[in-house]
């Protein structure tokens, strides 16, 4: 059971297809694993159908017309929403479309990062956020941080629990530079997260942000 879920504001963006390609492959991802959020978003999108219908065409602007607008989609002048896939027990940890991103990639390569944990950068398009796995080992924790921005955080396997709360496979954890926290994979299996930020973290140990050039995160 899914507990945490994306908030309206991230949804609504990614109805619309303005959500930056980073974000928008963490909450494709999500949907393709929670029936609530794609519930949600199937509402929005319909909201958003009726209002573009309903909508008077401007007659004196044709560069806003469907064949002007299809016409950027095909040059990629204008970011397609990247299409939800249901989940099912053969997708296993990588549902779509983070699978086709990791085959992209050349398939999973895990980069130590010291104690067993692990990261692989996920390669994007997109030059505002940096996208990775993590793979956190059971009853380990990460060092304790803030944030330099916003940090999306979805968990694939395992679970993990912090000052805020538990998150299992599905829930996302929101965070921003307001939250000092250790996150913890809980007990008897390895987590594994999709990670989405928009800077580096902001270690609280004075060693690690000496490091953290060559950790990459």
């Amino acid at each position: 059971m899914i507990e945490h879920h994306l908030d309206d504001d991230m949804l609504q963006q990614y109805a619309a297809g303005t959500l930056a390609e980073g974000w928008s492959v963490a909450v494709a991802t999500h949907l393709a694993l929670c029936p609530a959020c794609r519930s949600e978003l199937s509402v929005l999108e319909s909201v958003g159908g009726y209002f573009i219908e309903s909508e008077a065409a401007d007659e004196t602007d044709v560069s806003q017309s469907w064949e002007s607008i299809k016409a950027k989609i095909n040059a990629g002048q204008i970011d397609k929403v990247l299409p939800i896939k249901k989940t099912s027990s053969s997708d296993l940890t990588y549902p779509e479309p983070l699978k086709t991103y990791i085959e992209a990639a050349g398939g999973l390569k895990w980069r130590q990062l010291g104690r067993g944990a692990a990261q692989m950068m996920i390669p994007t398009g997109d030059e505002t956020t940096t996208v990775r796995l993590l793979k956190i080992p059971a009853g380990q924790p990460v060092p304790e941080h803030s944030h330099r921005g916003m940090e999306l955080t979805l968990v694939l396997d395992g679970s993990f629990s912090d000052e805020i709360s538990t998150f299992a496979r599905g829930d996302v954890e929101m965070a921003d530079d307001s939250l000092m926290h250790q996150p913890k994979a809980d007990k008897g299996k390895d987590c594994i997260c999709l990670a989405v930020t928009e800077a580096p973290l902001r270690f609280k140990s004075r060693f690690l942000r000496l490091v953290q050039p060559l950790l990459g995160i």
